[in-house]
């Protein structure tokens, strides 16, 4: 017992979270996120709006700190049009919501008065884009009658990158990939990350879709790119903000944000890729 937690504690140090209590989180999440798709597709509507919600605020907290303001609950508002007409119109709902709730946004912030007005406008819509419009993909993905499929595949590529990018970084890891952003990343874990996304991807286009191995390949090494490059970004948020983690909502993740860091940028891209094999 005393080795287990030894090796926990020696994975922690290297990783930098916590590797039980962010396995049970993620299975956790995976659980609420296939049964909701599974009883009733509706239902991954309010459970993903609850998420950006939660990380629209997550990033309210933040930008706080560097006396950035933004409206959470106007955008909140806002993000439950655009995800519901996402659900409703697919992706011209998604697009046409959106660029309603913009100029919305920005007339809202008229009454404050022009002190600060371009920070925080530009923030404002930085939050609508990157939080709701990202994430309207996989409102996109699940809608159809294949929806749990579909959202699976993309569950089963980015969790490849995540898990298996953590796990080559742990006990591999010795050349940083962008160690002034994020120090733990290494291009060892990105290897790992990018041989496993695409042999899940492959899995999963060839069992659920019956489509050529090769197109699963493709939206493997798509979901990588994104997927890691979204988690730069957020870690490029933090670090600027001067932030560890978004939040502590999520034991061993940190906060909503840190959750969807990888999710949000890849959901547009399978997309696309699954629209066009059909």
């Amino acid at each position: 017992m005393s080795d287990l937690h030894a090796l926990n504690e020696a994975i922690n140090k290297k990783a930098g979270r916590k590797l039980f209590p962010s396995i049970a989180v993620g299975l956790t999440l995976l659980g609420l996120v296939i049964a909701s798709l599974a009883f009733q597709r509706v239902l991954f509507l309010p459970l993903a709006i609850a998420a950006i919600i939660r990380g629209v605020w997550e990033l309210g907290q933040a930008l706080d700190r560097a006396n950035i303001e933004i409206s959470v609950p106007t955008i909140s508002f806002c993000a439950v049009a655009i995800m519901t007409s996402a659900w409703i119109k697919d992706v011209t709902g998604l697009a046409v919501a959106t660029a309603i709730s913009i100029p919305f946004l920005l007339i809202s912030g008229l009454p404050k008065g022009h002190h600060n007005f371009v920070k925080n406008a530009t923030a404002t819509v930085f939050a609508t884009i990157y939080l709701p419009f990202l994430a309207g993909f996989l409102i996109v993905l699940a809608k159809p009658d294949d929806g749990l499929a579909r959202v699976m595949t993309f569950v089963i590529v980015v969790g490849c990158n995540d898990t298996f990018g953590y796990i080559f970084g742990v006990l591999l890891g010795k050349h940083k990939l962008a160690p002034a952003i994020s120090p733990k990343k290494t291009w060892e874990g990105l290897i790992g990350s990018l041989i496993f996304s695409i042999l899940g991807g492959g899995l999963m286009l060839s069992l659920l879709f019956e489509k050529h191995w090769l197109v699963g390949a493709a939206i493997g090494v798509a979901a990588v790119f994104t997927a890691t490059c979204g988690d730069l970004i957020e870690s490029a948020i933090k670090r600027d903000l001067d932030l560890k983690d978004m939040g502590v909502i999520l034991p061993g993740h940190g906060g909503m944000l840190d959750r969807l860091d990888s999710v949000l940028l890849s959901a547009p891209i399978i997309w696309a890729i699954l629209t066009l094999v059909g």
